[in-house]
């Protein structure tokens, strides 16, 4: 079983991965024409990325359920579910565009500087442009984790990481030959909003010419069905939810880091990047073992996906040890690559060991979390992560770092000016330890009730 999960993990990881360097790669080339064009882009895409993951977290509820059917033999259902999820993804572009589109609000909520806000409403125009195509190429992201054909979606993503570079070169330094003006920071969103609905385009092709999808009813739309669009939603509003929290709760964090200067936030922001990519792992293990999970239980076999669910809860608890064992060992020498400020690096270090004992919670969760939505289950997980990441993780961060002094709680060497952001990520630690005993509790219930 452990097998089945890596065979289906992997691809899901250099595939999200890809996506991660999309944005690294926009950083870099931003970074080299200005400040302005950097601090746009920065603020440009925490935006972005806010309003596109918790949009796209409401289409995910696509994979357990298309899961079940599959497992249960229902290939029709399969096609006719993927079909309910276009449908919702096209409604939920609308206030999409118009979340990126009116940009004057977050303008004025980040209280940029007046030569940003010029870059910033670019930036976001143009994200909203690709929104549509962002979030239909989701439904065929968990399509295909559904069916348990990951490469397709790992491959589309791959060429969009190669169309990357020159895209961003031809629309941030424009081109005489083509016309095209010089649209500096901005042009890295455009580039995105074309590979999205070139993504699309080729996500179409590969549906239509596969004969792996002949038998799942695809090629003929199925009209959107009230019942069907409701167990979605039911679903996918809280995993939308839960995705929007997690974002959050480290924009906010970096927000409120910010106070205590450049060292500070440099050394969070190294931490924070760990944090992304340890998680990528966690997040494949996860959405494979949901996946098999879920065609288990359609299947009717609840012994088998226990065992599956288990199983893919070790392996993914055990990869993030040896991830954090190896990032506590090594943590000086990743600081020190980092940044060559060895202010930064010494800031950076306790933070690194931090999210070494971080990244084993963070996995745990995340496993138990996605077994339950397996289940079709995802609003008192949703309860779960507002109480520990927004009210332990935040709100204790907040205590140990910023407030005044902590020294009630024991707790003063904690305060920002003396440790940087250490509190915030000891704070973080102690809301995934309660979101992983409290999802563990809930499973087990699951597990425990009649029939299961």
């Amino acid at each position: 079983m452990r097998g089945e999960i890596l065979r289906l993990a992997w691809p899901l990881y250099i595939g999200q991965l890809a996506v991660m360097v999309n944005g690294i790669i926009d950083t870099a080339m931003a970074g080299r024409l200005s400040a302005q064009d950097l601090a746009a882009v920065g603020l440009g895409s925490s935006v972005y990325v806010s309003v596109y993951v918790s949009l796209m977290g409401v289409l995910l509820a696509l994979s357990p359920i298309a899961a079940q059917h599959l497992g249960a033999g229902r290939q029709a259902e399969v096609g006719a579910a993927f079909w309910q999820a276009v449908w919702v993804a096209l409604a939920l572009s609308l206030p999409g565009c118009v979340a990126l589109g009116w940009s004057q609000p977050w303008i004025a909520l980040a209280d940029a500087p007046a030569e940003l806000g010029d870059r910033i409403d670019a930036y976001l125009g143009y994200t909203a442009a690709g929104i549509p195509a962002a979030l239909l190429f989701r439904c065929f992201y968990a399509l295909n984790t559904a069916i348990a054909q990951p490469k397709v979606v790992m491959a589309i993503n791959l060429i969009g990481v190669a169309a990357k570079f020159p895209l961003n070169l031809l629309f941030m330094h424009g081109s005489q030959t083509l016309g095209l003006p010089a649209l500096g920071g901005p042009g890295c969103a455009l580039a995105t909003s074309v590979i999205a609905w070139a993504s699309v385009l080729g996500a179409a092709l590969w549906l239509w010419r596969d004969p792996r999808y002949a038998g799942l009813a695809l090629r003929r739309p199925v009209a959107p069905r009230a019942r069907a669009m409701a167990e979605l939603l039911r679903l996918g509003l809280p995993i939308g939810a839960t995705y929007l929290i997690e974002v959050t709760s480290f924009t906010f964090m970096s927000i409120l880091v910010a106070r205590f200067g450049t060292v500070t936030l440099a050394s969070h922001q190294i931490a924070a990047n760990l944090t992304g990519v340890i998680y990528m792992i966690a997040m494949a293990i996860a959405s494979a073992t949901s996946t098999l999970v879920a065609q288990s239980l359609g299947a009717g076999d609840r012994a088998r996906a226990r065992v599956l669910a288990l199983t893919g809860i070790r392996l993914g608890v055990g990869l993030a040890v040896l991830a954090g064992a190896l990032l506590w060992l090594l943590r000086g020498p990743i600081a020190q690559a980092y940044s060559t400020d060895p202010a930064v690096a010494a800031a950076a270090m306790p933070l690194l060991a931090a999210l070494a004992v971080f990244s084993v919670f963070d996995s745990l969760q995340t496993q138990i979390a996605f077994v339950l939505r397996a289940h079709k289950i995802a609003t008192l997980p949703m309860v779960v992560c507002v109480v520990s990441m927004w009210g332990v993780g935040l709100g204790g961060g907040w205590l140990l770092t910023v407030a005044g002094e902590p020294a009630a709680l024991g707790a003063a060497a904690l305060h920002g000016s003396r440790s940087g952001a250490l509190g915030f990520w000891l704070a973080g630690v102690g809301g995934l330890v309660v979101a992983s005993a409290g999802l563990a509790l809930v499973i087990r219930r699951v597990w425990r009730a009649p029939g299961a």
